[in-house]
């Protein structure tokens, strides 16, 4: 019995350094969640301020250039980005964003490429069966996040100046109310008439119709590169929050499940306890009945 009391012990105190180890990740996941979700926030202003820009080339009458004539080569291959984790413990974060990227693609023509943001997703998507690509590393902080959009820029500037692809998909987590999160995507590229139109057909938010000064085609190109550029970037900030508010989602079971071991395992040690103590009163009892007996006994 003192055996197993050793043992409950020993389970007890592992059961309390892993709770301390639990809260820790939870504080940081918190903390990190404020940070990313303040600067999708943010980027949301900015990404308007964008879109009104490409209003106001559009409403001059500039032309698209390259992302038209992208346009014209027709549906080719496809390159996807993909967000995800780098670390675990985010509960079904990875899985259910890969679940999405293949139902989605698998509804597209087309040979399809995926570049992984994030060593988790990575392994999940090379059992997918889909072609990978160039394999990125998740930043972990907000400063981080401009260089990786850079090299994402790169890469795809790259392949589409060798037509290894002519479309380009952003899949990742966004951050939902009444849930955790939940998977969405975007076709970032080609810039074609379809998105012209749907950009042209934003309000400008007064009476004053704007006008580009000085060089209105370049002027717009700036504004093509700025438009990719937040969208990767808040992209990027909605992954990791939601990642974040999944980890601790995830810590907050955990913590739970511990409570709950340990609130048994201490009752199961205080009864292993009390009915040691129980069989020693017995033992000092009977002793003493017995001692008691043979006094009378002998008078």
């Amino acid at each position: 019995m003192s055996d197993t009391a050793e043992s409950l012990r020993r389970k007890i105190a592992s059961a309390g350094e892993l709770e301390s180890v639990v809260r820790t990740m939870k504080a940081i996941a918190a903390s990190s969640i404020g940070q990313y979700e303040r600067a999708a926030h943010s980027l949301d202003d900015y990404y308007r301020t964008v879109q009104l820009s490409l209003v106001a080339c559009f409403k001059q009458g500039e032309p698209l250039g390259a992302a038209m004539r992208a346009e014209q080569k027709g549906a080719g291959a496809i390159g996807a980005i993909v967000f995800g984790s780098d670390q675990g413990l985010i509960g079904q974060f990875n899985d259910r964003l890969v679940e999405f990227v293949v139902n989605t693609l698998g509804d597209l023509p087309g040979k399809k490429t995926v570049w992984a943001v994030g060593e988790r997703i990575q392994s999940r998507l090379m059992d997918t069966g889909l072609l990978a690509g160039e394999r990125f590393i998740l930043p972990n902080s907000i400063s981080a996040i401009t260089p990786l959009v850079g090299q994402i820029l790169i890469e795809m500037e790259t392949h589409l100046e060798k037509g290894n692809i002519s479309q380009v998909y952003l899949f990742h987590n966004r951050p939902k109310s009444g849930e955790i999160y939940a998977p969405v995507s975007q076709r970032l590229l080609p810039l074609d008439s379809v998105w012209q139109r749907d950009v042209a057909a934003i309000r400008w938010p007064t009476e004053n119709l704007p006008e580009v000064m000085n060089g209105g085609e370049q002027t717009l190109l700036v504004f093509v590169r700025e438009y990719l550029f937040v969208s990767l970037f808040r992209a990027c900030a909605e992954s990791l929050a939601s990642e974040n508010a999944s980890r601790l989602a995830a810590m907050q079971r955990a913590e739970k499940n511990i409570d709950e071991l340990l609130e048994d395992l201490s009752r199961t040690f205080h009864r292993l306890r009390q009915g040691h103590i129980d069989e020693e009163l017995f033992d000092v009892v009977s002793g003493f009945e017995a001692l008691t007996g043979a006094y009378s006994h002998s008078r």
